[in-house]
């Protein structure tokens, strides 16, 4: 398992890295994409107490030791796949045995979330109740348990 985490960038923005690299880190680790994953933490970069998101970004790579000897090339691959987003990039690796490492896959789902398995709750789900006149966004004042107390 590869595990990739952002400190510095939005969110959103590391999600998108994620779609443009995972299938380039994958490839250069010679894994399964499901073996990459992006992590990127509610945190922001500080130095003297100034904000430094986007600015400088720090990378960290947990990866298997038996990786560690495309080091070079991964750093490359991260400071050129982030592009623009960030001004300075720091790029940091840790290695872990895969003795160390332990992992539960349950068979009843699939691996990962993607935009192909996910189901679509919006339906019958919410009743027709809404008077004319009346917005959909009213305090619901009624009790939200109804229905699940005798389940």
């Amino acid at each position: 398992m590869i595990t990739i985490t952002i400190y510095g960038l939005d969110q959103f923005v590391v999600g998108q890295i994620s779609r443009d690299l995972t299938p380039l880190v994958a490839k250069l680790y010679e894994v399964s994409e499901e073996d990459v994953i992006f992590i990127a933490p509610e945190a922001m970069v500080f130095h003297k107490g100034t904000e430094q998101t986007s600015w400088n970004i720090l990378i960290k790579i947990n990866a298997p030791k038996k990786v560690s000897v495309l080091q070079d090339q991964m750093a490359q691959l991260m400071m050129h796949g982030i592009g623009e987003v960030a001004i300075h990039v720091t790029v940091q690796f840790e290695y872990y045995s895969q003795d160390d490492r332990y992992q539960k896959i349950n068979d009843n789902y699939p691996r990962f979330l993607s935009e192909e398995n996910l189901v679509d709750v919006e339906g019958d789900e919410y009743p027709e109740d809404i008077e004319e006149g009346e917005e959909e966004d009213q305090i619901f004042t009624g009790d939200i348990f109804e229905g699940l107390n005798n389940k």
